[in-house]
C-alpha cells in the first residue's frame, strides 16, 4: 500500500548519479582522476535559470535532503531538511529549483573511500585522499556548470554545512547571491577538535578497522564507529535537550538521568535511558555510516579555516565576496555557540558586508538547525521570500 504524503511534501524523488572525467586536483596536491556525485533536486528550474539554491549537508549528511525515495515502505523518514524543503516551506519548491548533493568522500553514492579505486579494482580505503571544503565547493561548482547554473539564487548550509557557504562566497564571490549560514563556526575550537580526534582513536583502535582495509575482510569496525557516534552525539544535544528527553523536569530532582528499569542494577549493564538511547543511535548510525568516510570528514573539519590565506584575518577573506548574508546561530549549541556566529558576522561587518543576524532561543542544542522551531522557520521563510522577490521580473539585481 502506498504511503500518505502531505501536500507540503515534494513526494517521491529519485537521486541521480553525475558523472565527472575531469580531474580534479585538491589542496592537498593529491588528484582525483574522476568521480561521480550523488544528486537530488527539487522544484523547477526557471528559464533564466535564476532560481536555483545549493544546499550543503553536514557531517552525517548526504544528498537526501527532502521527500521520500519507497512510495511503499511506510517506515521510510522524509530526507534530513525535509521540514524546511517543499512547497510553502522556507524553501519552497514552488519558487525555487533546490539542488542537493552528497559531498565527494561520502558514502551515500558519491565517490568515497568505499568506491572502487579503477587501478586496483577495490575499495579506496585509506588510499582515498583527504577532502577539504575548498575541495568540495570546487567539486560543487562543476556539478553548477554541468547544470547550467552561472549564479546561485541561494547557498545554504547548517554545521559543516555553514561552513561550504562561507567558501563559496570566498572561492566563487559573484556565483551567489546570497549566503546563509546556519550553527556554524569559522574554524573549529581546539575542544571540538579534540572530540574529534577521540571520534577517529576509537574507530582506528577498532580491531575490526584493519587499517582502513576492512571492506577485504568483510567487516567494519562496529564498535569503533558506535562510540565515535556516541561522542559525536553528545556534542549535537544541550543538557536541557537530554533532560526533556530522558527525565522529568529538573524541580523534580531527574535532571534527565531515568532508569530503564525503576532501579539500579548496581553492574556495568545500561541502568539509564541516556545510556540505551546513545547505544542505539550508535549501532543504528554504524551499520549505516562507512567508518573511513568518518575519518575523513572530522579531518575536513578540523582543516576548516579559510583566515590561513589571508594573514589569519577572515575578514579580508571575505572582501571580494558580492553576496548578502543571513547568519544564524541557536542559544544552546555548544558545539558551535552563538559567539562562533557573531564571530563571523563581525567579520564579515569588518569587510563591509550586509549582514542579517538572528539567535534563536532554543532548548535542542546543535541539532535545532535541522528542527521545525517555529521562529527559526519563520525567519528562513521571511528571507527567502526576500531572495524569491528579487528574482521577480523587474526586481532589482541583488548582486
Amino acid at each position: 500500500m502506498a504511503k500518505t504524503i502531505s501536500s507540503d511534501s515534494v513526494g517521491i524523488v529519485t537521486p541521480q548519479l553525475i558523472h565527472f572525467d575531469e580531474r580534479l586536483e585538491l589542496r592537498s596536491g593529491r588528484i582525483i582522476e574522476q568521480y561521480d556525485l550523488m544528486v537530488e533536486t527539487y522544484g523547477e528550474l526557471n528559464a533564466d535559470k535564476s532560481n536555483a539554491i545549493l544546499i550543503c549537508h553536514a557531517l552525517s549528511g548526504d544528498h537526501h535532503a527532502a521527500g521520500y525515495h519507497d512510495a511503499d515502505n511506510q517506515r521510510e523518514k522524509p530526507g534530513w531538511w525535509d521540514c524546511c524543503i517543499g512547497p510553502s516551506k522556507p524553501f519552497d519548491t514552488k519558487k525555487f529549483f533546490i539542488v542537493c548533493l552528497n559531498n565527494l568522500g561520502g558514502c551515500a553514492g558519491s565517490t568515497g573511500p568505499s568506491s572502487i579505486d579503477p587501478k586496483t579494482g577495490k575499495p579506496f580505503g585509506p588510499d582515498f585522499p583527504i577532502i577539504t571544503v575548498r575541495d568540495w565547493v570546487k567539486s560543487q561548482a562543476r556539478l553548477a556548470d554541468k547544470l547550467g547554473i552561472d549564479k546561485w539564487a541561494a547557498v545554504i548550509g547548517g554545521s559543516l554545512g555553514g561552513m561550504q557557504v562561507m567558501r563559496w562566497a570566498i572561492s566563487y564571490p559573484n556565483r551567489l547571491r546570497h549566503a546563509v549560514i546556519i550553527a556554524a563556526a569559522p574554524k573549529l575550537s581546539a575542544q571540538n577538535i579534540a572530540f574529534n580526534e577521540v571520534a577517529r582513536q576509537s574507530i582506528t583502535s577498532d580491531p575490526d578497522f584493519h587499517e582502513g582495509r576492512y571492506y577485504d575482510f568483510d567487516t567494519y569496525p562496529k564498535r569503533g564507529l558506535m562510540l565515535a557516534r556516541m561522542v559525536g552525539h553528545i556534542n549535537y544535544l544541550s543538557d536541557r535537550a537530554m533532560r526533556d528527553k530522558f527525565g522529568k523536569d529538573a524541580i523534580e530532582g531527574s535532571f534527565g538521568r531515568d532508569l530503564r528499569s525503576g532501579k539500579l542494577n548496581f553492574s556495568y549493564d545500561v541502568d539509564f535511558q541516556v545510556e540505551s538511547y546513545l547505544k542505539y543511535k550508535g549501532e543504528t548510525f554504524s551499520s549505516q555510516f562507512d567508518a573511513n568516510t568518518y575519518l575523513l570528514i572530522t579531518k575536513t573539519l578540523d582543516y576548516f579555516d579559510p583566515s590561513v590565506d589571508y594573514d589569519f584575518d577572515l575578514s579580508k577573506a571575505f572582501v571580494e565576496s558580492q553576496c548578502k548574508y543571513l547568519v544564524i546561530s541557536f542559544s544552546t549549541d555548544w558545539r558551535f555557540p552563538p559567539e562562533r556566529s557573531r564571530e563571523i558576522v563581525n567579520n564579515l561587518l569588518k569587510a563591509e558586508k550586509q549582514v542579517s543576524y538572528l539567535e534563536i532561543e532554543a532548548d535542542q542544542g546543535h541539532d535545532a538547525f535541522l528542527l521545525p522551531i517555529p521562529r527559526y522557520i519563520e525567519a528562513l521563510r521571511s528571507y527567502m521570500d526576500c531572495v524569491a522577490e528579487e528574482l521577480a521580473p523587474g526586481a532589482a539585481n541583488a548582486s
